[in-house]
């Protein structure tokens, strides 16, 4: 099954080549609605469908739209000793976690989810993830992780290492994760999970469907109000077959979810943050909660807690091109002929109607307003920086 593919899904490259590709549980439901399968994570994945990215970002943006996300890393990470301690053991397992990551997870809630860094020595990026500690006294003492599926199997190792003899990881990318996207999501999700519509941004809750036990969480990477479900495939097809026959349901594949990533300002992982990047450059100070940082007592905390207190000499911004062609990434940020930046994320916005970018520029250059040229093949093009997200986000707080 080996193929070479090389495309550009808004500014994000599709992997090249892969042998030996793996199919998500919905693969066959991807080939009936005429998907365009690309080479994605080492998955044969939907770039788009018959509507085209275009209309797939505008319909998420106005409706409900269904991504299949099953490439990606769910876990569950649970205490050696087992798990149903309470507090105390919430405590524990936070414990261990947290000399991965920076942020608080001790803090968090029954039902909290937490959007944090994995990080090398230096406080360089190994990754993004969610964590998630989950609701009832009985299931303390483990997590619910998510992480990217480019770099599961590393993310994986790292916390087997880590955490050897203390806590045991259990992979559950054997089933389907879906998202459901956009203003209308709420109203669908609701007809099939009732109670679901109470959750705020960034909580779950465990459902029953038809005898299997599954997970909401309300959360997402579009910018809009949404939803990811992580269920097994013998519940998960036939619930997603008749999601598909509301007519506010439109299946959306890789290339619209970049592009509705990218107007949100979001961040993709191995092109707008790296092991090269702190969280401080990469302008996610804000997963580094307090407790985190008067303790000092994570990875690289040195380098960061320097970032935070000194200042970066690049920084993550929003970057409008000015005229209609889009700055890709690799773009060179340039003023008065002198090299400041890079893009790292470029497209176009199809809801606000122009091209859209990050990137990286000198701290100097990072104030919105500041006028850059963009050099798009070969040619200087006029751009400035501005603040993200480019469309507001909707998410229910």
């Amino acid at each position: 099954m080996g193929r070479s593919v090389t495309l550009w899904i808004d500014g994000a490259m599709a992997d090249d080549t892969h042998d030996n590709l793996k199919r998500t549980p919905l693969y066959d439901l991807h080939e009936k609605l005429g998907a365009k399968l690309v080479p994605f994570a080492g998955y044969e994945m939907p770039v788009q469908y018959p509507m085209g990215v275009m209309d797939e970002h505008k319909w998420t943006r106005t409706h409900a739209g269904l991504f299949d996300v099953s490439h990606m890393g769910p876990c569950f990470l649970s205490l050696e000793e087992g798990i149903g301690g309470g507090d105390a053991a919430h405590a524990k397992i936070a414990a261990l976690v947290e000399t991965l990551v920076p942020s608080d997870i001790a803090g968090l809630k029954q039902g909290q989810a937490r959007l944090t860094v994995l990080l090398n020595d230096e406080g360089g990026i190994l990754d993004d993830l969610i964590i998630t500690r989950p609701l009832g006294d009985e299931a303390q003492g483990s997590l619910y992780i998510v992480v990217n599926g480019a770099v599961k199997e590393q993310d994986w190792a790292i916390f087997e290492k880590a955490l050897a003899g203390k806590a045991v990881l259990t992979r559950a990318d054997d089933r389907i994760l879906f998202a459901l996207q956009g203003p209308e999501a709420v109203d669908v999700m609701s007809d099939f999970f009732p109670g679901c519509e109470e959750l705020k941004f960034m909580h779950h809750m465990p459902f029953e469907l038809n005898g299997t036990r599954c997970i909401v969480s309300r959360c997402g990477y579009t910018g809009e109000d949404g939803f990811e479900v992580l269920v097994s495939p013998a519940a998960g097809l036939p619930l997603i077959d008749e999601m598909l026959t509301d007519e506010r349901v439109e299946m959306i594949g890789l290339g619209a979810r970049d592009s509705l990533r990218l107007e949100a300002g979001l961040c993709l992982y191995g092109h707008d943050m790296d092991p090269s990047r702190d969280p401080i450059e990469a302008d996610l100070g804000w997963v580094i909660q307090r407790r985190r940082r008067e303790g000092g007592d994570f990875p690289g905390a040195a380098r960061i807690l320097a970032s935070i207190q000194d200042g970066v000499a690049e920084k993550r911004v929003g970057i409008r091109p000015l005229e209609r062609a889009p700055a890709r990434e690799g773009t060179a940020i340039e003023i008065d002929g002198k090299v400041v930046g890079v893009v790292t994320s470029g497209g176009f916005g199809p809801t606000v109607d122009h091209p859209v970018a990050m990137g990286y520029v000198s701290a100097a250059h990072a104030a919105p307003g500041t006028k850059i040229d963009l050099m798009v093949r070969g040619k200087a093009r006029p751009g400035e920086v501005v603040a993200l997200p480019f469309v507001p986000h909707n998410y229910k707080r």
